[in-house]
Order: structure tokens, then sequence, then C-alpha cells
């Protein structure tokens, strides 16, 4: 992890209405760093992550990603990212070298860089003998390492993840985080939101939100000896009573 930003957020805030789903909330993620964004169903960490991607417009505040504004540049932004979503994001009846090539266009790429891509990114997966199955066809933990592998074709800068190991078994999420590691490793910065605090433990840092606050931003080990507890979920439960 370097000490390059890649996001840079400043009292960016949402609003519906008279509610605020995202309060005033500042924060910097760097390069390479794995940066875990958590907090319970209706905290508001959807809301700003869909602003960070630049597919909702912030009521107020700043956030630059990958060097582009969200307020201004928010289709640069989408090029410069990859992004997986908590629904997994592939087509289903499309065979698994079908939506290789389609997401492959949808980046930009030329057609050797995507046979380049395709053929690297099947190996790495070892599903040679698979290509011509069907997505819909795929175990979920497949499809989710797919959907990681996809998003980040076009080679991003920044990748942002949302709850991407819902409903795997713990051997499959373990190979997942392998592949988390791994990209990290190679400078990519990995923005992730789960509500797995065991997950939390594998983050570079992490920012916890309630009621659409940002209530704590540091490393797990230094959250846990400034709470004095042993893990993240006992973390989390302290701030939410806090916050009560």
């Amino acid at each position: 992890m370097s000490q390059e930003k890649i996001i840079a957020v400043k009292n960016l805030s949402k609003k519906f209405g008279n509610f605020i789903a995202v309060n005033d909330i500042s924060f910097d993620v760097y390069k390479g760093e794995i940066f875990g964004f958590l907090g319970a169903n209706g905290a508001g960490k959807t809301t700003a992550m869909k602003m960070l991607i630049g597919i909702s417009k912030p009521t107020s505040g700043e956030a630059v990603v990958a060097d582009f504004d969200v307020n201004f540049q928010a289709e640069m932004v989408k090029k410069n990212i990859g992004y997986m979503s908590q629904k997994f994001s592939m087509y289903d009846d499309l065979t698994i070298k079908e939506n290789i090539t389609f997401f492959g266009g949808i980046y930009g790429l030329s057609r050797n860089q995507i046979k380049e891509k395709t053929a690297q990114l099947i190996s790495d997966l070892g599903l040679e003998n698979e290509l011509n199955k069907l997505v819909g066809d795929l175990p979920l933990g497949w499809k989710q390492k797919l959907s990681f592998s996809v998003a980040l074709l076009h080679e991003p800068k920044i990748v942002f993840l949302d709850e991407p190991t819902g409903g795997v078994d713990p051997i499959t999420r373990r190979q997942f985080w392998e592949m988390i590691y791994a990209e990290a490793h190679k400078g990519t910065t990995i923005f992730v939101t789960t509500h797995y605090m065991d997950e939390a433990e594998y983050c570079d840092r992490v920012s916890i939100m309630v009621e659409g606050k940002i209530e704590a931003l540091e490393s797990p080990k230094n959250l846990k000896q400034q709470y004095k507890v042993t893990s993240m979920n006992e973390v989390f439960l302290k701030l939410a009573r806090n916050v009560e």
C-alpha cells in the first residue's frame, strides 16, 4: 500500500427529501489498499458507494475517484473503475466466453485484447473445459470468481465490490479473498463492502458507518485495541450501542 490517494472524499452527503442517507462523510483511500466499507443494512454504505462509482449524484460535498470528480466526470469514473454488484451481474443465458467478450467490448478493449484477456482469465481460473458452458449452469462460487475477474478485464486502478461473498460457502469465501489479496499485491485498490465481520479482519483499514455517518476509520488491529475487544464484531456492536 502506497501513500498515493486513489479516492478522496470530503463532506459528501446524499439526501432524499428530508431523509439524510449519507451525512457529511470524509475519508481517503490509498493505492493498493484493501479498504473495508462496513455498516448494517440502512447505514448508508450502498448509497455512498453509488456516489463513488458515478451512478448517483451527491447532494453536496466532493469526491475524486481514480483522478476524476464524481460531480462533473461521472462517465470517466465509470470507465476507470471495476465494479462487482451484490446481485450477480453477468448473463446466465450466455456462455463464459460470450460474457467475457461482451464485457470486454463494453470496457473498450480491442478484439486482440479480448482474446488475450480471455485466454489469461480462463487459465487463471482453470476453466479451460468450461469455456462454452452457460454461466447460469455454474455454481455460485464460480460465478462470483468469474464476475470479479471480468471486473478487472480493463485493468482498472480500483475495483468496487458490493458484498462479494454473500451466500457462498466458507471455502469459496477464503479462495475469493486470496484473489483479492493477489490483485491488491499488483497495486489495484480494493473497495469492499461486507456484512461478514471476520472479513473485515482481512482489510488494511475499515470504515464503519452508523446512521449515515462514519463513526470509526482505522486498521482492524487498532480498532480492536481502541475498544479493548478481540473481534471486529465486538467493535461493531460497541459502536452501534454508543450511537444509540
